[in-house]
């Protein structure tokens, strides 16, 4: 009787995750799978342009040791066929991003400039469909070369080699800033531009004079509708300060930018750590979003939501929302004072009651031997995800852990996740092995398939925060790996466009949720 008892269990249990799985209202279709001519490749960007194409560019690799050799452009039509591709044979030296703007595919370049010893960031652009680059330089600044100029790290910023660049997009990637830290003579300068994404200059200023105390690594930027006002958020360092062995080197700082002058807003309130700060435009209030620490050794505590002026950045109000006993129950299995860090800002979604569903990744770096050969190597982790919904007061309704372990020493394209916000629900998207393991009670992991074709599961949190998932594409339906987290989202039509690849074969993968007209294969 008992037995019989935990089978009808187990069976009512199973029916109702298969209920709440047809919940999810996703699905896909393909495209057709494509022979490609380059095996080893990473993808610089995909967009689109306004003919509903779709434009995507891949660095390639060649030679022993695989070296840049080139960008391959590939263009698709709204039904996922490739009409045309291109091989600019430029590899470039840093290759930072590609973006569309009125009919132009554009590459932005670092390179540096031997005949006049300068670094400079470079613009090749080119009409889509009539292929023929022509190069135009944004910005130069006189320096000696030097290894790793580019930030790539913007979370592990490195300072004192005489120069050191940043670039950041905007979300809508209208515009982009770029800092620079260089010498000049004997003098350390710190410069900061904006520019539109038509190439138009909108911002330059000297930051030299607040830098000479600490040196500034700014981790994302938000930029007034206009582009003539920039808000830089990071890390500033100390320079001078004396440090005990457990202090905080740094303080998170906002920095608002014109071309007439800047204003600074420290977030260092006595007891309280922020981490992972993130400025937004919502209207006509600045909001500034994260996570807080209670003590200096960085384990995480809460959210904190900040509502600024911003003209002056004065702090209007300020949440601190510490975690909740179910999210510590999802990521640990009870609430303990357990370790919670390495969390990186993703993504946010505004809903249309104006609450804001926050999306957080726990990111570290390691560094090991590689097998065989010994070498060091940087292995990638990317866990947990964390999300958060708070109402447009900064009043934490619901924060939830999603656990996932990934690591990856390769193109972290195919680890991670993207995200979907859909009313006011937000929907993940991760790439996983077949089936997720189960913790206890309702706490499931997603790991890192050990096959080359890693299942698409979709993870959907619906606007009470409670947590549904489905296999939406198995590996035997899409042969090839999904770069899930490069995906290229279409607002308009409910959609996302995914591109996979492995070695010479190559599809598209559109998902769209119930309503979109995607004429689904599945």
């Amino acid at each position: 009787m008992i037995l019989r008892k935990s089978m009808c269990l187990l069976l009512f249990l199973a029916a109702l995750s298969f209920v709440k799985a047809q919940e999810i209202p996703v699905k896909y279709s393909l495209g057709e799978n494509y022979s490609d001519r380059y095996k080893f490749s990473t993808m610089l960007s995909i967009d689109a342009d306004d003919t509903n194409h779709t434009v995507i560019v891949r660095t390639y690799y060649g030679g022993m040791p695989l070296r840049p050799k080139g960008h391959f452009i590939e263009l698709y039509d709204a039904d996922l066929n490739l009409i045309e591709d291109y091989n600019n044979k430029y590899a470039g030296q840093y290759m930072v991003d590609g973006f569309i703007k009125n009919g132009q595919l554009y590459l932005l370049e670092l390179k540096y400039d031997d005949e006049r010893l300068a670094y400079q960031y470079v613009i090749h652009h080119s009409p889509i469909g009539a292929f023929n680059f022509t190069e135009r330089i944004l910005l130069s600044f006189p320096s000696k070369e030097v290894a790793n100029p580019l930030a790539v790290n913007k979370y592990n910023r490195k300072f004192g080699n005489g120069f050191s660049t940043a670039v950041h997009f905007n979300k809508e990637k209208t515009a982009f800033g770029i800092t620079v830290q260089h010498r000049q003579g004997k003098d350390e300068k710190y410069s900061m531009y904006v520019f539109g994404t038509d190439l138009k200059k909108q911002i330059e200023y000297d930051f030299t004079s607040q830098s000479q105390e600490k040196n500034y690594a700014f981790e994302n930027i938000e930029v007034s509708k206009d582009l003539k006002t920039v808000y830089f958020m990071g890390k500033a360092f100390f320079k001078q300060k004396r440090f005990e062995a457990k202090d905080r080197r740094f303080q998170y700082e906002l920095v608002r930018v014109t071309n007439e002058g800047h204003q600074i807003q420290e977030f260092a309130d006595a007891g309280r750590y922020p981490e992972s700060l993130k400025p937004l435009l919502l209207g006509t209030d600045l909001v500034v979003l994260g996570f807080y620490a209670d003590r200096k050794d960085k384990r995480y505590n809460g959210l904190v939501h900040f509502k600024l002026n911003p003209k002056n950045l004065a702090i209007n109000s300020k949440k601190y929302n510490p975690f909740s006993s179910q999210f510590m129950e999802d990521k640990f299995g009870r609430e303990v004072d357990a370790q919670i860090k390495n969390l990186i800002f993703k993504d946010v979604h505004i809903t249309p009651q104006n609450n804001i569903i926050f999306s957080a990744e726990e990111y570290f770096v390691t560094s090991g031997k590689e097998s065989g050969t010994g070498r060091e190597v940087d292995k990638f982790h990317y866990n947990d995800i964390v999300c958060a919904k708070l109402t447009a007061n900064g009043d934490m309704e619901w924060a939830r852990n999603i656990n996932k372990t990934e690591v990856t020493q390769g193109d972290a394209s195919y680890a991670s996740y993207s995200t979907y916000g859909d009313g006011e629900e937000m929907y993940f998207f991760i790439n996983s092995g077949e089936n997720p393991q189960k913790l206890s009670k309702e706490r499931i992991r997603f790991k890192q398939g050990y096959s080359r074709n890693p299942n698409l599961f979709v993870i959907k949190m619906d606007a009470s925060g409670n947590l549904s998932h489905k296999k939406l594409i198995d590996d035997k339906d899409v042969r090839l790996p999904i770069m899930v987290s490069r995906p290229l989202r279409d607002l308009a039509n409910d959609q996302l466009l995914f591109y996979a690849k492995r070695g010479t074969k190559k599809q598209l993968v559109r998902v769209g949720f119930t309503g979109a007209s995607i004429s689904p294969s599945k």
